[in-house]
């Protein structure tokens, strides 16, 4: 097997669990030469200095042209891959078209509840999800489809930061805080594709976790991370008069970098949650939503669920991965974050911090 494709469009929380699919694959074929196509710019920056990808591709199948998208997936074509791995959790068949369109000779993907007639055209292998196994357990499956058995027994994420951007978050610790108290990093945002922004807990329910944090844990040093798109929150918390430091960095590999200075990090289920596991930060806590389901738990040894009544227990009742919307009106949806109260969230950070 000389050329493989790894196709990881979904999200950069995805690719960040498709690290170790690359790995199992460079340990199993270490000439062949490994490739990934992902959707979203930060997607590639995971991916940088990562020993196990010779090449990244990125291409934005969402604000692209249609006729410009396929032109992509034709040149990519010309490089006649021998095999292409669609990642979980990449359940609309778009992604499988686009792998089809691509051509590699052998090309595994997942079997998701919409899966139909089509899909036998699309792809050559398949095996079913596994709602009980994190995604990369449901990636490293697909391997057995042509032959390979999976080395590792515990994978993990994989992320390959330069030791510049180590010192990078050295000298803003420094400037920014003055080697004055640990740092609880907080991500506000969520993904924007489909109605998954409807997932964010409440503004005023963050507002007021600003305002008690200096009380309730004195030294803890609020850090709020996110790109353009947290932009108008963090405006929107600084005019409600709670104080906090802002994470202005211009790459999402500086991001990650200073996530691994913090001392925790909250969030509900966002790439940062990804981030904050790989980047191994102490303590770590997330928000319960709807869409939290075992494939895309932090990958680690320990986190601190923050329950959610208003999911008790059932989030598959509200999220598969079928390409659907989250389940439920928007109020609905806003009614259930609702119900995680600011004093949960404290008393939760208090025993943990």
């Amino acid at each position: 097997m000389d050329r493989i494709l790894v196709i990881s469009l979904s999200g950069i929380g995805d690719t960040l669990m498709a690290t170790p699919l690359f790995h199992e694959l460079r340990r199993q074929h270490p000439r062949a030469r490994i490739e990934a196509l992902v959707l979203w710019k930060g997607a590639r920056q995971v991916l940088l200095g990562n020993p196990h990808v010779d090449e990244v591709h990125q291409h934005d199948f969402l604000g692209g042209s249609r006729t410009g998208s396929i032109a992509f997936c034709l040149r990519l074509r010309k490089r006649r891959y021998d095999l292409s791995i669609n990642t979980h959790t990449q359940g609309r068949r778009g992604y499988r078209l686009i792998a089809r369109l691509i051509g590699a000779r052998e090309r595994l993907s997942h079997e998701y509840e919409n899966q139909g007639w089509p899909d036998r055209l699309l792809v050559t292998r398949s095996c079913p999800q596994d709602y009980g196994l994190h995604a990369m357990e449901n990636n490293l499956r697909l391997l057995e489809r042509i032959g390979l058995r999976p080395t590792d027994p515990d994978p993990r994420y994989e992320v390959f930061l330069e030791p510049s951007e180590r010192e990078w978050a050295d000298r803003w610790c420094a400037e920014n805080l003055g080697g004055e108290g640990r740092m609880l990093g907080i991500h506000v945002g969520s993904g924007g594709t489909k109605n998954l922004a409807l997932r964010r807990w409440p503004l005023e329910n963050w507002a007021g976790l600003l305002r008690a944090l200096p009380s309730v844990l004195p030294g803890i040093r609020p850090v709020l991370f996110g790109g353009p798109e947290e932009a108008a929150l963090h405006a929107e918390l600084r005019r409600s008069g709670v104080a906090f430091q802002e994470a202005k960095t211009s790459t999402l590999r500086e991001a990650m970098a200073l996530v691994a200075r913090c001392a925790g990090f909250i969030s509900v289920d966002t790439v940062f949650m990804h981030v904050a596991a790989a980047m191994e930060v102490p303590r770590q806590w997330v928000i319960e939503t709807p869409t939290l389901n075992p494939p895309v738990h932090p990958r680690r040894r320990d986190w601190i669920r923050i329950p959610n009544p208003g999911v008790g227990g059932r989030p598959l009742d509200f999220y598969r991965y079928d390409g659907r919307d989250i389940a439920g009106s928007p109020e609905e949806l806003r009614r259930i974050m609702r119900s995680v109260t600011v004093d949960d969230a404290l008393e939760s950070l208090r025993r943990g911090l």
